[in-house]
């Protein structure tokens, strides 16, 4: 025991994240005696976090989380050294040699781009890092040593759920199309960039026949009020383009046929002329406070509001946004924390969903949806932060033989709550850890350098600051310390085809791409397709190597969450775009592998993945476990050297 509080109060600790976990797991280092940790953390505190994130209070909104964060917990512990980042973790200060003082680096991260970037430098550092996730009453902690366990890019991970273009402005049948639909498409049209190409003004194949129509179809007309523009935009979208739509007979045959909404059909005259009332006490103050639903007297965002509440809103909500906020017109982008937003994403989501028969949703359903929101429970992030440190400390024992990839179940299965299993061995395949070369199939004819910059190397690879080489020519570099011709040189080569670059890329080459600041170096090599399906391949190219993500959609059933798993793909199921700021994945326990025995990645091909609703509602394994006297107790199982799971009742 007294070894173990040298090590504790001897070691130096980075945390990247302040948030629902990050809040957690600072007290419960300090509480653990723990006297050098380190905080990184680029966001400030709003009034979302405060029912979860307990050591922030109203008055701290607007601050960084990491540095009040650390005021609240010296007042308790005013012995400890708490240093705060009010900073991004990817920014340059934080390099390779900054990792390297820290004896283990702990995550609490709420996207897959940060959690790739300190896999990297911890990777290259060689500072073991202990991943975790929560979602709902889900949660999981894993431990990541290189050379020692598999590191969190070993198996990819699902890409956030996409919808065809055609699904969601032709033929929406769910209510997040119409979610999607309302909030890219509509609102960032209306409120947001007007020169954005956009698909709203009309429907049809034939566009020059109706060009008249749809010319500046969203651009005011002369001597027309707020209130005359607001119901145009409203015929025009839910009337007239619903109307074009259904001239294609053939997209009709076998799907129902959506009913145009006009505001003639569903506001009475009188309604329409009295629509709201513009407060100046209510609208005054933040402009982010200004509601629609308050300037109409309705109170509960639960209740799923009818067609002509729908109607009232939307048109209000515009009116207000012209009234009340004009001068943010032009710039503004979807925030799920402005309650003028929602309402407007809200009303105009549940029109379009009566239109094509779907069923209506409240506004709190409709923000979770749009704001990509799993409410969170604090429970579960304490739970997880507890995990977080007890493998902390596993870390700083050396004790690689005891460590976990802890899963926290929703509802018990084999009457535990706490599923913890040993981790797997590093990917031989992987590009990061074992720098296994990828494969590109790419029309080098037709894809420029920007495009593989883009579409490969930032939003597949995640590098920051790429150099890319093809023998020992340089292609491309970004860098501060770079002149302006070699600058200009780059953006040239950049808007070349890959087949005319100053090396030519074609089928055979092997391109070399390096990120300086993640100390990563990966091999692609380059193979030629003439064509791609633009439905199944719509970026034109497709990468590589390493064993492809699970679909993120199951018989039919969606789920909701991030999908950035930390755990393998036979462990986890992934999960939609639908979290909060501490989403990870919902674990699965899987058949065939028991927690008793070392997992290799040879094991995966066998492990049959039980379905979540066998999580959830406790469907035990074939392997019956030891029987519980009070199945009210939480159990967690800790491997023995005998093989029988020893219990430790959890009080």
């Amino acid at each position: 025991m007294a070894s173990d509080l040298s090590v504790i109060e001897g070691a130096k600790l980075l945390m990247v994240g302040a948030g629902g976990i990050g809040c957690e797991l600072l007290k419960t280092l300090a509480l653990s005696g723990f006297k050098d940790i380190h905080i990184i953390d680029m966001d400030t505190i709003e009034v979302s976090n405060l029912n979860r994130q307990f050591l922030f209070r109203q008055s701290h909104v607007g601050q960084s989380k990491a540095k009040v964060a650390r005021d609240a917990v010296v007042r308790f512990r005013p012995q400890i050294s708490i240093t705060p980042y009010h900073a991004n973790v990817k920014d340059p200060d934080f390099n390779v040699d900054f990792f390297k003082q820290f004896n283990v680096v702990l995550n609490g991260l709420d996207n897959l781009d940060a959690r790739r970037h300190v896999n990297r430098l911890c990777l290259a550092a060689d500072v073991p890092l202990v991943e975790s996730g929560t979602t709902g009453f889900l949660g999981q902690v894993t431990v990541h040593a290189k050379g020692k366990t598999e590191c969190y890019e070993c198996q990819p991970k699902p890409s956030p759920k996409t919808y065809p273009v055609c699904t969601i402005t032709s033929t929406p049948s769910k209510f997040v199309h119409c979610i999607v639909w309302a909030k890219d498409l509509l609102f960032a049209k209306m409120f947001g960039d007007k020169n954005q190409e956009n698909d709203l003004n009309v429907r049809t194949s034939d566009a020059a026949s109706s060009s008249e129509h749809a010319e500046d179809v969203f651009e005011s007309k002369k001597d027309e009020d707020i209130e005359q523009y607001g119901r145009r935009i409203y015929d025009h979208v839910f009337g007239y383009n619903i109307e074009v739509a259904l001239s294609n007979e053939e997209t009709w045959k076998n799907r129902n046929r959506p009913r145009p909404v006009y505001v003639r059909d569903v506001l009475a005259t009188e309604l329409i002329q009295q629509n709201g009332n513009v407060d100046k006490d209510l609208v005054a103050g933040d402009p982010l406070s200004v509601s629609a639903m308050a300037s109409l007297g309705l109170k509960n965002p639960q209740d799923v509001w009818s067609l002509m509440e729908n109607s009232r809103i939307f048109l209000e909500a515009l009116k207000l946004f012209f009234l009340k906020r004009q001068k943010e017109i032009g710039n503004l982008s979807f925030d799920k924390d402005d309650q003028l937003a929602v309402e407007f994403v809200t009303a105009a989501a549940n029109i379009r969903a009566a239109s094509f028969g779907i069923p209506l949703h409240s506004l709190f359903e409709a923000k979770g949806i749009a704001g990509n929101i799993v409410h969170a429970v604090a429970t579960t992030n304490a739970i997880i932060a507890g995990l977080i440190v007890i493998e902390a400390i596993k870390v700083l024992r050396k004790d690689t033989s005891n460590y976990r990839m802890t899963y926290c179940l929703e509802h018990p299965s084999r009457k535990m709550l706490l599923m913890p299993v040993e981790p797997f061995e590093p990917n031989k395949s992987c590009y990061v850890c074992s720098e296994t070369p990828l494969s590109l199939e790419i029309n080098t004819k037709r894809s420029k350098l920007r495009d593989f910059v883009e579409k490969v190397v930032k939003a597949k690879l995640g590098m920051n600051l790429p150099l890319i080489m093809h023998g020992q020519v340089l292609l491309y570099e970004v860098g501060d310390d770079l002149d302006e011709d070699m600058v200009a040189n780059y953006e040239a080569n950049l808007e070349k085809l890959l087949s005319e670059l100053p090396s030519p890329v074609t089928g055979g080459t092997i391109l070399t791409v390096e990120d300086l600041q993640q100390e990563l170096t990966c091999n692609i090599n380059v193979k030629h397709r003439e064509d791609f399906d633009e439905e199944k391949e719509p970026d034109g190219m497709i990468l590589s190597g390493w064993t492809q993500p699970p679909a993120a959609e199951k018989d039919g059933k969606e789920s909701m969450g991030n999908g950035a798993s930390t755990s393998s793909a036979s462990q986890a199921i992934p999960l939609e775009t639908i979290g909060d700021d501490d989403i990870e994945i919902v674990p699965v326990v899987t058949e065939g592998v028991a927690p008793e025995r070392k997992r290799k990645l040879s094991d995966t091909s066998n492990a049959v993945t039980s379905d979540l609703s066998s999580v959830e509602h406790g469907t035990s394994s074939k392997k019956k476990p030891q029987e519980i006297d009070d199945d009210s107790d939480v159990v967690m199982l800790e491997d023995g050297d005998s093989g029988i799971s020893k219990k430790k009742r959890l009080r």
